[in-house]
């Protein structure tokens, strides 16, 4: 929902800042006052094209922000980290500076961002409806996408958008088969090679280091013979062998312990090494009986590196990569393969398509049958918003083609009066209807709606009395779902709200501003008689007043 909205130099606003609340608020004023300017700030912000008229006189430049919480709104928090203007958790942050040369830019959550950004971010979060066009009512992908989630079809449309993904995927791999036929052919061809050569080898992952060391270990055998029979008679054949003497020190030092007890920790130590020694003469010992000069294996390992070698060459690889140059060239021939023949592409292509119509048709049915019942609600919710005769209709323009949203396009159209022949929602002329329409409709799909804050403007336009007091309760109702605000002239509007700002305006050494209050109780009183009296409130009008309030409450 919307948090606050600053405005800076905009108009005749010098500086305004203001809370929101969840709920419904109404916003009320002389005529004049300039409450329709809160609602042209913020759609200055959301994105719509601003002039150098809009700052301020004597102003440098105009600014809006406007703060959201989004928390819970996993969609806009996907969409922030796809245009890489994500923020703090939960918040977005948006602002839009005008300069008085005409100059402008935008920000998301300290980022630059295009007009476009901010009006795909306001979309998501913000629906103003009246005579301006920021909601999303009008927009024919709106108008699917609500259709769909009032009908429970959101997971149907969107297995239909797989469905044609994978389609599009087979009959692309078709034609780029088609058009590379004889490069894929002699791709396959030298990978088959390559995969044949590569597995003669019968390389394993465990076999490069163990046959690396055994060349090692054959290679200087002699060596290694030679030096552990020399270790072995130093360290204990030897005449003068250093466990003979070692023995020896040992064996007199522990004569003499008994005269000094401070040898016991020496004699100890000595001890151990002892030990150690023989048992380091007993491993090198059986080491040097367990190797052997072999010619004929050195030989054969020596093939088999110089075999490997020669292929880790030749495929431009080190020769422990081998095995994994092999999965990859038959990884790419199954992908290969699966394009034998045309024909075997054209089969696959043409199952997947059978798949996505098949939901496609699937989807429709659900669709028509929601078209129906939504058709008949909105209607039904007309006829009580002095549209007598009023219709809605959701209508399915059948395509040529399934494509990504199913087999047909979706539109609302809507007839005023009964005399009146349904046409599309964008081109109701009345700002006042399109306004209560708009009601009508989100009352209706409140409940699966996903734009969390809606404000209305000219939704109390040509009504009054019995009219006016079911408007004001339904937008209280929209409100227990949404956050909703509603620009009126109407005390019984007004007075079924959860909070009310009064807009004024005053002048100050010949310029114009505005001022924007939170009226208290007592101040909302005031407020509800200047509405039912006019321009002499009475004692009389200020009971009326109290009376529709303490009803509201």
């Amino acid at each position: 929902m919307l948090r606050s909205l600053s405005i800076r130099d905009f108009v005749i606003v010098d500086r305004l800042d203001l809370e929101f609340a969840p709920g419904f608020t109404v916003l009320t004023g002389e005529t004049g006052a300039g409450k329709s300017i809160l609602i042209d700030a913020l759609t200055m912000v959301l994105g719509e094209r601003a002039e150098a008229i809009v700052v301020r006189g004597g102003a440098e430049r105009a600014e809006v922000s406007a703060e959201f919480d989004v928390r819970g709104r996993e969609d806009v928090a996907c969409w922030m980290r796809e245009h890489d203007l994500a923020g703090d958790d939960g918040t977005l942050l948006m602002r839009r500076v005008i300069e008085a040369t005409g100059r402008s830019r935008g920000f998301i959550n300290g980022h630059v961002a295009t007009l476009s950004q901010l009006r795909e971010a306001g979309e998501q979060l913000v629906d103003i409806h009246g005579q301006h066009q920021h909601q999303s009512l009008l927009r024919a992908p709106a108008q699917r996408e609500l259709l769909d989630a009032y009908g429970g079809l959101a997971d149907a449309a969107a297995q239909v958008a797989s469905l044609y993904r994978a389609w599009q995927q087979r009959r692309d791999s078709r034609i780029a088969f088609e058009a590379n036929a004889a490069a894929f052919a002699a791709e396959r061809e030298q990978l088959e090679w390559q995969a044949r050569e590569i597995a003669a080898l019968k390389l394993t992952a465990d076999e490069w280091p163990e046959l690396t060391a055994e060349h090692s270990r054959l290679a200087h055998a002699a060596s290694l013979i030679e030096s552990s029979r020399l270790g072995v008679e130093a360290l204990a054949e030897g005449e003068n062998s250093s466990l003979s003497r070692l023995n020896a020190i040992v064996a007199r030092l522990g004569s003499l312990v008994e005269h000094d007890p401070k040898l016991r920790e020496i004699l100890d130590a000595l001890e151990s090494a002892r030990i150690q020694l023989q048992d380091g003469v007993h491993a090198l010992r059986h080491y040097g009986e367990r190797l052997e000069l072999d010619p004929q294996r050195l030989r054969e390992v020596e093939s088999r590196l110089d075999a490997i070698h020669t292929a880790a060459r030749k495929y431009r690889v080190a020769p422990e990569d081998l095995p994994a140059k092999l999965e990859a060239a038959n990884a790419r021939l199954q992908a290969l393969g699966e394009g034998d023949s045309v024909e075997a592409l054209r089969r696959m292509e043409d199952a997947a398509h059978a798949a996505c119509l098949a939901e496609a048709r699937k989807l429709s049915a659900g669709r028509k049958k929601a078209a129906r019942k939504l058709s008949e609600q909105v209607t039904a919710a007309m006829q009580e918003l002095a549209m007598t005769g009023g219709q809605f209709e959701v209508t399915l323009n059948a395509a040529t083609e399934v494509a990504a949203y199913g087999l047909e396009t979706v539109e609302f159209l809507v007839a005023a009066h009964k005399s009146m022949v349904p046409q599309p929602l964008a081109k109701v002329a009345s700002g006042g209807e399109l306004s209560r329409l708009s009601l009508a409709a989100q009352t209706v799909m409140s409940q699966v709606a996903q734009v969390p804050t809606l404000i209305f403007d000219e939704v109390d336009a040509g009504i009054g009395g019995r009219v006016a007091e079911i408007v004001g309760r339904m937008l209280r109702q929209l409100g227990t779902k949404r956050q909703v605000m509603c620009i009126t002239h109407l005390p019984q509007v007004a007075a079924t709200a959860d909070q009310q700002w009064q807009v004024t305006r005053s002048t100050t050494n010949g310029k114009v501003s505005n001022r924007v209050a939170v009226l208290g109780k007592e101040q909302r009183v005031e407020e509800i008689a200047r509405m039912l009296g006019g321009v002499k409130i009475t004692e009389t009008t200020r009971k009326h007043a109290a009376e529709m309030l303490g009803v509201k409450n």
